[in-house]
């Protein structure tokens, strides 16, 4: 009977040494998983400065300085299965040419672009998710060196997107949202750029309204130490009209990391629209310009102050 006394206490004891254990992991666990919960935001502020000086140069040339700046901000909220993500994209660059003090300024880059997307988590990867973004630009815009009628302002054109559908995150690296609910806004903010129909609207009318499918992809990868990749690429398709004609807007940033301040920078933007009408050719005395949707492509290039927080 004492035998069984004493073994009985001994695996009490046991017993309750391993719950405290279990307890006190099970505490590590949920400090770990609130300190991963909550809010998280940072972003990245980026600018460069390139000047070009040029006396008494036999092969000729301009003078030339050229200032380009990027803000990218993010915030994020998670609480459980849900997740709120928020982007807000700004970028703005100028460039002055010639020995003329009097020359103007000219716009070489002008950006706004905010995404607000919200999830809750469907399986360990995917989310149930709805997406709403716009893209527009700060300031006005204009077909050099006419500065009299712009061509370009802000909301003129204006983007809006809304979507529902199912979001891809394995990790903080890659997202794939794929919505086969979306409805697209075009904004034309300006009365004369919308008698002109200017970016897809009916001549007239401010407003282009579209209702189709929508992907979006993001990559965010290492190509090696100090040298990064971030991709971002939108496809749209108007269930309305032409399906066949898919909206593309694929931006690229390639960094390359000098030391903590320092870094140069490859941007690089391709556009296509099946709405937006380019000169092809143009106008003659005996024939109007013709025009067509056509690829647009920028590339910025660049060295300069960036900063990551």
């Amino acid at each position: 009977m004492k035998k069984l006394l004493i073994i009985s206490i001994v695996i009490f004891y046991v017993h309750f040494a391993q719950s405290q254990t279990t307890e006190a992991e099970a505490t590590l666990k949920t400090q770990t998983a609130d300190t991963t919960a909550g809010w998280n935001y940072g972003g990245t502020i980026n600018t460069t400065l390139s000047q070009v000086s040029l006396t008494n140069w036999s092969a000729g040339g301009q003078n030339s300085i050229s200032v380009n700046g990027l803000l990218s901000l993010f915030t994020r909220y998670k609480k459980g299965n849900m997740l709120w993500e928020n982007y807000l994209d700004l970028a703005y660059g100028t460039v002055k040419q010639g020995n003329d003090k009097d020359s103007d300024w000219m716009k070489s880059d002008d950006k706004f672009d905010f995404t607000s997307k919200y999830g809750q988590k469907a399986s360990k990867s995917w989310y149930y998710a709805g997406l709403v973004n716009l893209k527009t630009q700060m300031t006005a815009g204009y077909n050099y060196p006419n500065k009299e009628n712009p061509i370009s302002k802000f909301l003129a054109p204006g983007y809006l997107l809304g979507a529902i559908g199912m979001d891809y995150k394995p990790n903080d690296n890659f997202t794939a949202f794929l919505s086969p609910l979306t409805g697209k806004v075009t904004i034309v903010n300006d009365q004369t750029l919308a008698d002109a129909g200017a970016f897809g609207v009916e001549p007239g009318e401010k407003i282009r309204s579209e209702f189709g499918g929508y992907a979006r992809f993001f990559v965010k990868y290492e190509i090696m130490k100090n040298v990064s990749l971030q991709s971002k690429l939108d496809l749209f398709s108007n269930y309305l009209e032409n399906p066949q004609n898919i909206d593309i807007n694929w931006e690229t940033l390639i960094s390359l990391k000098v030391n903590k301040y320092i870094s140069a920078t490859i941007m690089t933007h391709l556009i296509y629209d099946d709405d937006i009408d380019i000169v092809v050719e143009e106008a003659t005395e005996t024939s109007p310009a013709k025009l067509g949707p056509r690829v647009q492509f920028k590339e910025v290039l660049g060295v300069g102050f960036s900063y990551k927080f």
